[in-house]
Order: C-alpha cells, then structure tokens, then sequence
C-alpha cells in the first residue's frame, strides 16, 4: 500500500518569545530547517525573533548564522541560505502590552508581504514566570484573536508547567482566561520523539504483541532516563526545582502512560489524551509511609566520568554549598486496573550517571521449565533469563527482543539472544532534535502529542505526597552517590527487595 506524503504546512509565521536563549539555536531553529529540509514547509512562511534587547533582523540572522554550525551538527549551509531571509526581529517588554503593538503591525507587514495569512505561531522560550503576562498581553492586544474559522493563533508553551499542583492549576486557569484549550499547545520533546510514537504502533498495529500486554505475561516494568551531565546552564532553576519536578510530572509520566493506555478510538488527539489521562488517575496514591519505601532520591558527589574527575552537586557554579536538591529520583507506581494488576512500574532518572540514555524495559515472566529439567539440571526456574522487551528511546533509537534459545552443541544448554531493531539501519532516518514533529503538527492543528491541562494536573497530583514528605523530612544522607555511578545503593534495594533488578545499561548508553 503505497502511503500519502506528508502535506505541507499552512502558511504561518513562528514568533519566537525569548529567541536570544540556547533553546532557540540549539532545538527550534535546526528543527525549523529541517522541516524546511524535508519540504513540509510552506513558502509563505516566517520567523519572528522576539527578544528583551534591540537587535536588528541582520544582527540575529548573522548570530544564528555563526552560532548553528557550533551547536549543530548536521548544519546545512544550503538550507539556511534559503531560511535566513525570512527571519525577523522584534524587540519588547515582555510584560508590557505596548510592545505588542509593534509586534501585531510586524506581522501585518510580513502577512502582507509573504501572504501567512494571519496564522501565528507564539513559542514561549521564556522563563515560566513570563506564561501569563505574555498571554495577557497577546490577548490585550488582539493577537490571541482568529478571526475566521480557516485562520488559527496558537501558543506552545515549555515545561515547567508549574512546580506543584496549585501552581500548575493557577498557570492552568491564567492561560485560560486569554486562550481558549484548542489554542494551547504544552510542549514535551519526548513525544516528538520516533521511538515514544512508535510504542504506539508497535503495541497495537501488531497482533503478536497486544494480547501479552497485561499482567498474566508481563512481571514489571522498567522506565529510565539517565543524563551524564551535571546542571550545566541551569543552576539557579535547578537547585530550586531539584530531579522530581524537573522530570517525573512530565517525561517519565508521559512515557509510562503510553507505555500503559489502553487502545483509544482513534488518534484523534483528544481519544488519546483521555486514555492517557486515565491511567495517570488509576496510578495508587502514594500514603507517607508509601513514599518512605517507594520512593528513592539522591544528590551527585565528586567522581569520576570516564575517566575525568567530576565535582559534585554542590561544587557546581551557583549552587548552594548545603544544599538538599535531589539530582536522582526513583520510585515503584502501582497501577489500579485490570491490565496492570499486581505488576510494579519501576522508573529513575538521575545526573552524573554513567551515560546518558532512556529506555523502556518490559520484563516478562519466567516460562515454565519442567521439560528442561533433565537436560539442564540443577537450571531453577529464576535461573533462566527472563524474556524483555527493550525500547529505546535515545540515543540509538529502536527496539530490542531478548529471549532464550538454545546454544549449538549436544547438550541442552540455554542462552540469551538479542533481536535488534535499529530506526536508521531500516529507514534510514535522518538526526533530528525530537521539536521537529511538535512543531510540524502544531502548525497544522494537530494536538495529539501535546499535554492537556488535566493531564499536567493529575501528574503533579501523583508526585504532590512526594513533595510532602520530602519537603517535611529533609535527607542528611546527602551526597550518597558518586558522579558516574547509577545512582545510590537505595535505588537497586527498591527492586531488590521485590527480588528484581535493573536491567543493564548495556552497549547502546552514550557518554
């Protein structure tokens, strides 16, 4: 069956809020020229730069220009001489509407000029502090407005989306009152990822994998994201936000609830927000003595990475020398429904951990051995190598099937083996920043990948007892992991005491 090309996007123009900070140039920009790459950009298309400081349009066209083949590794030259032409500044307060004045005629101007037809994209690359003014002030001035039903404003927003639950419900309501939900679009590049979308291929366009996927087959379930880097940039937000509220609410969930959702409808964006939704509300709560045991955190001391010296947390540039920031978060989630009865979700992210790589892990259980009894001996059944499903999600993304089979000889001995499947050696895909699709179904009004508010609220319902607790009963145990382990000792006596493991990071961890 010969498939339809992707169509190309409407006319639009992307106005990039906060367009002088690393995001910009490292993730929208190259995802913009790859889309541009991939012909599913539209001619009448443009980007407004909009930044604090005055900068001219050939002054921000001549920085990018310098600074993408720095941060970029597949910068094309060609491509970017087609882009730069249509980049554009815009200079303003952020929280004053008189700025927006200035930006509205700019896009009237390029509307004209470029026929974009009044569809406007706002990026808020901004501090969070910045969501609700900047929606104020859009809507103060008329640029949240669609005048007809074939014209289209829309805002993305980045996480944090909050830092607790009656923040994230208070930027909720802001956002509301100046934008209508269709209109809000709340960003998290992990879904743009290939691989987190092909779970949902892989599980239910494949009839050998859907009726396995419950409790009567699979023993638990592993979600891991480990990053090798310490706070870098980012150490005035991160000491205050630490690695459960950096990461949990938003990657780690989303993830598991795709892992978990049962079969929508359809793909319509709202069919599958509800079944993700739903298995966020069927996670157990966490009761205070829960959390004592569930729940895992950490903080970096000095080590060594590869061989290099690594300081710890509280060695790195702006932070405070006392400070109680978690850098490593794991915890075990149970899930109340008939699919997932009994079977432990186990999930970790961490800094300064060996490498840096995310993966999914489904265990299976153990298969009967009695027929190998003879031939294999003293072989019990938790001997035998459990059956899993691995998914990787960067940085080689693709999948892996780990069974049991038998090694060539006269005797009956068994051994693992690894089916490999690798996105590149099949598709040949082409690098991309994970924002390429985000944007690309942003501009065409696609918001399946994209959180809804209620979605953003029942994640930080799940971790809100974790704050609790955390925040009423301080660790003193910090640091209590080496930069470049996997985390502390507690974290592998969470599975140890259920008489599991972590799997192995294994060849695919990238330094």
């Amino acid at each position: 069956m010969t498939q339809k090309p992707p169509k190309v996007a409407p006319p639009s123009i992307v106005v990039i809020f906060g367009a002088g900070g690393d995001l910009t140039k490292r993730k929208l920009i190259p995802a913009i020229c790859n889309l541009k790459k991939q012909g599913l950009l539209p001619e009448q298309f443009a980007i407004v730069a909009v930044t604090h400081s005055e900068v001219s349009s050939e002054e921000f066209r001549g920085y990018l220009k310098k600074e993408l083949p720095e941060v970029w590794d597949e910068f094309d030259a060609d491509i970017w001489t087609e882009l730069e032409q249509h980049i554009y500044t815009s200079s303003l307060d952020f929280e004053n509407v008189e700025g927006y004045e200035r930006l509205k005629s700019l896009l009237c101007e390029i509307d004209n000029g470029q026929n974009t037809e009044g569809n406007y994209l706002f990026y808020l690359a901004t501090p969070p502090r910045f969501f609700g003014e900047i929606a104020r002030c859009l809507n103060e001035s008329g640029l949240n407005h669609e005048a007809h039903e074939d014209q289209w404003r829309r805002l993305i927003i980045e996480k944090p989306f909050g830092h607790d639950l009656a923040s994230a419900r208070e930027l909720n309501h802001t956002l509301h009152q100046y934008f209508e939900e269709h209109q809000i679009y709340r960003i998290d590049h992990y879904l743009g990822k290939e691989t987190v979308q092909n779970i949902l291929a892989y599980r239910f366009a494949n009839s050998t994998v859907e009726p396995i996927w419950n409790h009567n087959y699979i023993d638990h379930v592993q979600i891991t994201v480990a990053e090798s880097v310490g706070v870098e940039n980012r150490a005035s937000y991160y000491d205050h936000s630490g690695c459960l509220r950096d990461m949990i609410p938003n990657h780690l969930l989303a993830v598991l609830s795709i892992i978990a959702m049962e079969a929508p409808n359809s793909f319509d964006a709202n069919a599958l927000r509800d079944e993700q939704t739903k298995v966020l509300r069927a996670i157990q709560p966490l009761s205070p003595e829960d959390v004592l045991k569930q729940t895992v955190r950490g903080q970096y001391g000095p080590g060594k990475l590869r061989g290099k010296s690594i300081e710890g947390y509280r060695e790195e540039p702006d932070i405070n020398r006392e400070s109680k920031t978690e850098t490593f978060v794991a915890m075990k989630l149970m899930i109340d429904s008939w699919r997932w009865a009994g079977v432990p979700f186990y999930i970790r992210t961490g800094k300064r951990m060996p490498g840096r790589y995310t993966e999914v892990v489904i265990q299976y259980k153990h298969a009967p051995i009695a027929m190998f009894h003879e031939s294999t001996h003293s072989l019990r059944q938790k001997d035998l190598p459990a059956n899993m499903l691995v998914i990787r999600i960067q940085p080689n993304e693709g999948i892996d099937m780990i069974f049991n089979a038998k090694e060539p000889g006269p005797s009956m001995k068994l051994g693992s083996v690894i089916m490999d499947f690798h996105y590149k050696d099949y598709f040949g895909a082409d690098p991309t920043t994970g924002y390429e699709t985000l944007i690309y179904d942003c501009m065409n009004g696609d918001a399946t990948l994209f959180k809804r508010a209620d979605n953003i609220e029942v994640g930080w319902e799940i971790v809100e007892p974790i704050l609790d607790v955390w925040g009423a009963l301080p660790t003193r145990e910090f640091p209590n992991y080496a930069a470049g382990q996997w985390g502390p000792a507690s974290a592998d006596e969470l599975l140890e005491r259920d008489g599991r493991k972590w799997k192995d990071c294994g060849s695919y961890c990238e330094p």
